[in-house]
């Protein structure tokens, strides 16, 4: 699923520098950039970017007002505000931004926006899936011969998971931890790899090294700076940390 991307960015270094990041992700189109908002607005209207990194001080039209001026589209664009400043982070939330990133860009933060992106557009990919003729071949949901269960390889045997019993994922420096219900099982795949193999499954990365079962969570409960932990349905009662930037986007799953 390749992932269309416009940068709106006055400063050139800073603008080189999140499109070379970008540039070292699989499946991003970096669409031509613009120097301010006004150049901004054209160039949507011409490429229709799927995702705009837009700094949120420019000349001309700035990036807040450029995304109000988007948000009366009647399919607008994803929006990830760039600043080197903290202040403008409950505004940006209010133009219900994707994402918020502070300069100079980390390029492990950056790497969770794009997995946050790609989660958005999951929905809108099953569904022009669904629409196409060419959707057959037993692997859509509900067909006969679909087979449901997680093959992973603890480097000794090949193990069949069912995804619904999985709690948590958890990754260090080595190796994935998966925790089911009644089991703990390792794997050398990533954790990025695990997600992307769960993908029709309701799994949520709250933290970049964590990924959770959506309906393995009793409550989220704050914790300090803005980040939360939320609390799974085991007999330990887990406690999972989620990233202030994914809080947001889980409390959109949880209450939708």
């Amino acid at each position: 699923m390749s992932i269309r991307v416009m940068v709106a960015e006055d400063e050139r270094l800073a603008r080189e520098e999140l499109v070379y990041l970008l540039e070292q992700e699989d499946g991003i189109e970096i669409l031509p950039q613009a120097n301010n908002g006004r150049e901004l607005l054209q160039y949507i209207e011409q490429f229709e970017p799927d995702v705009i990194f837009v700094d949120i001080q420019m000349p001309e039209i700035s990036g807040l007002q450029a995304a109000r001026m988007l948000s009366s589209r009647k399919n607008p664009p994803m929006i990830v505000f760039t600043t080197a400043h903290e202040d403008y982070a409950v505004e940006a939330f209010g133009l219900n931004a994707l994402d918020y990133l502070l300069k100079p860009y980390d390029h492990h933060r950056l790497k969770e926006t794009i997995n946050r992106i790609r989660s958005r557009m999951l929905p809108k990919a099953k569904t022009d899936e669904a629409l196409s003729p060419k959707a057959s071949n037993g692997r859509m949901q509900g067909t006969p011969g679909r087979f449901t269960k997680l093959v992973i390889d603890d480097g000794s045997r090949k193990i069949l998971i069912d995804p619904a019993a999985i709690l948590y994922a958890e990754r260090d420096e080595r190796s994935v931890h998966i925790h089911t219900t009644d089991q703990k099982y390792s794997t050398k795949m990533t954790l990025q790899q695990l997600e992307e193999r769960l993908h029709e499954y309701p799994f949520f990365r709250p933290h970049r090294s964590y990924l959770v079962n959506l309906n393995m969570i009793l409550e989220l409960v704050p914790w300090f700076n803005g980040a939360y932990n939320v609390i799974l349905k085991d007999h330990q009662r887990t406690q999972i940390p989620v990233s202030r930037s994914s809080v947001k986007d889980l409390l959109d799953l949880l209450e939708s």
